[in-house]
């Protein structure tokens, strides 16, 4: 099992950028794939990206490629998401969460989930 804790969030003018981190408790993180998840205001929670075990391999979602970009640090236990070029479409609560495959994008699929952090992006 593993606890997760999101931090980083905030308000930021669109075309700014926010390092979102997913800090781990447990001494199992490194056998986790970790994703990133947005839910937005009156819409459903959507994936973000994912990184695998030993952070060799990555994907995000068409919507934030060439912006968004994901790495993990296993020896401080933590997962980042650096958002740059953001807009007021990125503007929603992000999640981090843990599943056995980096290739998963299904939010069913991930076990373990962080209370989110909230991102506002301002026009």
């Amino acid at each position: 099992q593993v606890q997760l804790v999101e931090s980083g969030g905030g308000l930021v003018q669109a075309g700014g950028s926010l390092r979102l981190s997913c800090t781990a408790s447990g001494r199992t993180f490194s056998s986790y794939a970790i994703g990133w998840f947005r839910q937005a205001p009156g819409k459903e929670r959507e994936f973000v990206a994912a990184i695998s075990r030993s952070g060799s391999s990555a994907m995000s979602a068409d919507s934030v490629k060439g912006r968004f970009t994901i790495s993990r640090d296993n020896a401080k236990n933590t997962v980042y998401l650096q958002m740059n070029s953001l807009n007021v479409e990125d503007t929603a609560d992000y999640y981090c969460a843990a599943a056995r495959a980096y290739t998963l994008k299904e939010v069913h699929e991930y076990a373990y989930w962080g209370q989110g952090t909230q991102v506002t992006v301002s026009s």
